[in-house]
């Protein structure tokens, strides 16, 4: 995607997109050899000491609830790595759906799965609404977003930042929404209107060798009259958080229910911090995500199921119990899920 030589908005460039805080630089070739050296002389990453945990989904409560329109609990399930199925104002949505067995541009190389999705596709209820925070292929999956248009019932809504519409049309999907930072769309409800804000992140896009920043990314605040969910899709971290939690004070003020009732945030893929540090927040950082949004819960995501970095499989979650435990925060403040777990979220109080 080309943009105009002298763009409006400061994250706008000539040839693409930039970060708010950091101007982001792909990794050359030597960094990346750096860190695959550094990585193979230290034997990382170490197998992991516990698997991934795993449960049975609840199909039949999933459903349910996704026919239940009004009287809809709020709650999220993880499916694995950033793909959560959250139920909320009526909707189903699922978030960055990654149901392939390797995080590639093709099936035969490439990271590949570590523990199955914690719900098949064919078991999915209907989706209503899909959310894309960006390319990389372990958030944006071809044969993924493919079978959700396919769905019985109809295709979903897919919301992408930037530049992914053309990618999408490419792929036969022609129900998707383009947004740019801080664009609101609105998704009817036979129930109420659901709003979706395109946030800032700290990250950056890529298919190719060829197309770095050419393409959005950013995270998602869906506002719904019983539950505000905040997915962080990919992300360093920055300031931008604080900037959030400022953009929506005037909708999250104590007399209107508080701060956002649950956040996805990720919690792996930080290791080495020389290499990661812009794109990926460590376990301290994503609880101090937590704190600048000022959420009420938040769900660890990003974890447990591709080997993508230097960190054990099974290591993001026991370093989040040992920093929440030297911060004082409680368990349930920011929680894990087996895959196929679900965590029902307590509906906002409303004004």
């Amino acid at each position: 995607m080309t943009l105009d030589a002298d763009p409006p908005k400061p994250h706008h460039r000539a040839r693409g997109f930039q970060n708010n805080y950091t101007e982001f630089k792909t990794k050359s070739l030597s960094e990346l050899l750096r860190w695959r050296r550094q990585a193979a002389r230290a034997g990382l990453p170490r197998p992991p000491l516990v698997p991934t945990p795993r449960m049975t989904p609840d199909l039949e409560w999933l459903h349910a609830n996704a026919g239940a329109g009004a009287r809809m609990a709020p709650a999220v399930t993880w499916i694995g790595h950033a793909t959560v199925l959250a139920q909320v104002g009526g909707l189903t949505v699922l978030t960055d759906p990654m149901f392939s067995q390797r995080a590639s541009p093709v099936q035969f190389a490439g990271p590949k799965r570590h523990v199955p999705p914690g719900i098949a596709l064919s078991d999915l209820p209907h989706v209503d609404l899909v959310l894309i925070s960006h390319n990389h292929y372990d958030h944006l999956d071809t044969g993924s977003v493919a079978a959700l248009n396919q769905q019985a019932g109809g295709p979903p809504l897919f919301v992408v930042p930037l530049g992914l519409a053309s990618w999408m049309a490419a792929h036969g999907i022609a129900h998707a929404v383009e947004l740019d930072w801080w664009d609101r769309h609105p998704v009817p409800t036979p129930h109420g209107e659901v709003e979706v804000t395109l946030v800032p992140a700290q990250h950056w896009s890529s298919r190719s060798p060829r197309d770095a920043l050419a393409t959005l990314w950013g995270g998602f605040a869906v506002l719904a009259p019983e539950c505000h969910l905040f997915f962080a899709g990919d992300t360093g971290y920055s300031r931008d958080f604080g900037d959030i939690r400022r953009h929506f004070e005037d909708r999250q003020s104590a007399a209107r229910g508080g701060g956002f009732d649950i956040a996805l945030i990720p919690i792996g893929a930080y290791a080495p911090r020389w290499f990661m540090r812009e794109q990926h927040v460590d376990v301290e950082e994503a609880l101090q995500i937590h704190a600048d949004l000022g959420v009420k819960r938040s769900l660890g995501i990003h974890w447990g199921t591709f080997e993508l970095t230097d960190e054990s499989l099974d290591e993001p979650p026991r370093r989040l119990a040992a920093v929440r435990g030297e911060r004082g925060l409680p368990d349930d403040s920011f929680f894990v899920l087996p895959i196929g777990g679900t965590r029902t979220i307590a509906p906002r109080e409303k004004a």
